[in-house]
């Protein structure tokens, strides 16, 4: 990857391509059509009428400052790092605010709670595969969800990243209310880095100087792409981390998803682990939406949409350096990385949705399929499509509908005959459940 051209400062700019009063004279925005722009690209447009390329960033330098807010962090020069959030960024906050919320019971007001699970059970699968895949783990999406479900032990490192993701993802919801400590980060660093690190003696400590830890181009090992602070610096950049993720000393309002996403920042820029930091600055994202009451975060994964296009996440922290320490670039970016996200899960739910309805559709007793099946078969399998975690016996299926048992055990053996029921032993007796997948099997051209 390139690194990008060092931004010049507005100060560097003042009396040498315009002053202050000749660019009020000239107002731009602070985004070029909604976007916020690095240096690096705007100086590549054609700018505004009657004025230079200089003078054009100038003025957008101009108009971000006035919507700076400096923030208790600071990068490597002791310089604080400031955020500008424009309008485009306030209505992509707005929109998670006011759509996010409900969107999972919103998406079908039949679903129910073992719904719910499934979904939260998918997105936790999906965050901690990718999250892992993005730091090297290569195993596919279809053993990961086998190893996630069943819950056997991991056969290889990368197996062992996914599940370390996975048990910590589940354990951040039960630490919301817990306030953000060093011993906490530490926690959750040994929690994913588990079993998955060459040095054990590595696994929840910081960095030292010895360790010589740089973040360097995946594509290109030989190309250094960021240096982090001294290590010596850690104990109390970490701690000022913290108080900022707690609210210590602030006065002004900062939008909570911003400061999740700084969080997310901080710990990138830092690099305070030898290994781990990407899962470890998610983790902390996602710790951070839910204690500010975002329970919608638990079912989305960001880190899905960061590997459709990782460049650009690796882009938007070297924007930020490279700016005078102005975080809005990877603000920005993780804005649109999260409702990319949402948008994802409300598209599934709304296929899944469908799904279900032409399922329950072909279940009519006037349907060809439907009519294959007896009354009591088109009843289980309704409810099984509403309740995908249930289990079905013999005896309890008799009981249900008033049978024999030679024919509530002839009802099952038929459903899973037709590969829609799973059958296993337990104990004496047979146990049925929906095939993972019930509604899309239902929806099968050969159905």
């Amino acid at each position: 990857m390139k690194l990008p051209v060092q931004a010049p400062q507005l100060s560097d700019l003042l009396g040498k391509s315009a002053d202050i009063g000749w660019l009020l004279s000239h107002p731009v925005g602070p985004e070029v059509n909604g976007a916020y722009l690095h240096w690096d690209h705007l100086r590549h447009r054609p700018a505004p009428e009657g004025m230079t390329s200089e003078q054009w960033w100038a003025g957008v330098k101009l108009t971000r400052s006035g919507l700076a807010r400096a923030l208790p962090l600071h990068d490597k020069t002791d310089r604080p790092f400031s955020v500008s959030l424009t309008d485009t960024m306030l209505r992509k906050l707005h929109f998670l605010d006011r759509e996010a919320a409900g969107l999972i019971l919103g998406a079908d007001q039949d679903d129910d709670g073992s719904i719910q699970r499934k979904h939260l059970l998918r997105s936790l699968i999906e965050e901690a595969m990718t999250s892992s895949q993005l730091e090297g783990a290569s195993t596919t999406r279809r053993v990961a969800k086998e190893l996630l479900s069943t819950g056997r032990a991991p056969r290889d490192r990368s197996e062992q990243m996914i599940f370390n993701n996975f048990a910590t993802m589940q354990s951040l919801a039960g630490a919301r209310e817990k306030p953000l400590t060093q011993g906490m980060i530490f926690d959750i660093h040994r929690r994913l880095m588990r079993d998955a690190m060459d040095d054990p003696r590595d696994i929840g400590r910081f960095r030292t100087a010895t360790d010589d830890v740089v973040a360097f181009d995946k594509a290109d090992p030989s190309r250094v792409l960021h240096i982090p602070p001294a290590a010596v610096e850690l104990p109390n950049r970490m701690q000022a981390l913290c108080d900022f993720a707690n609210d210590g000393g602030e006065e002004a309002f900062l939008h909570p998803i911003v400061k999740a996403i700084m969080l997310h920042f901080m710990i990138g820029y830092d690099h305070p682990f030898c290994d781990g930091n990407g899962r470890t600055a998610r983790a902390l994202f996602y710790w951070s939406m839910l204690r500010s009451g975002y329970w919608l975060s638990e079912y989305v994964s960001i880190s899905s949409v960061l590997k459709r296009a990782p460049e650009a996440y690796v882009r938007a922290y070297l924007h930020s350096e490279s700016d005078g320490a102005d975080a809005s670039y990877f603000v920005a970016h993780q804005l649109d990385v999260i409702i990319n996200a949402v948008n994802s899960l409300r598209d599934y739910l709304a296929r899944k949705s469908k799904e279900r309805k032409r399922a329950e559709t072909l279940l009519r007793p006037n349907s060809q399929f439907g009519g294959a099946l007896n009354h009591r078969q088109r009843a289980l399998l309704l409810h099984a499509i509403r309740h995908s975690d249930s289990e079905y016996t013999i005896s309890r299926h008799q009981a249900a509908q008033q049978v024999t048992y030679a024919t509530a055990r002839s009802d099952l053996l038929g459903l899973a005959g037709l590969e829609l029921l799973t059958q296993y032993k337990r104990g004496k007796g047979y146990v049925f459940r929906p095939i993972a997948d019930l509604s899309k099997k239902l929806n099968a051209p050969n159905q």
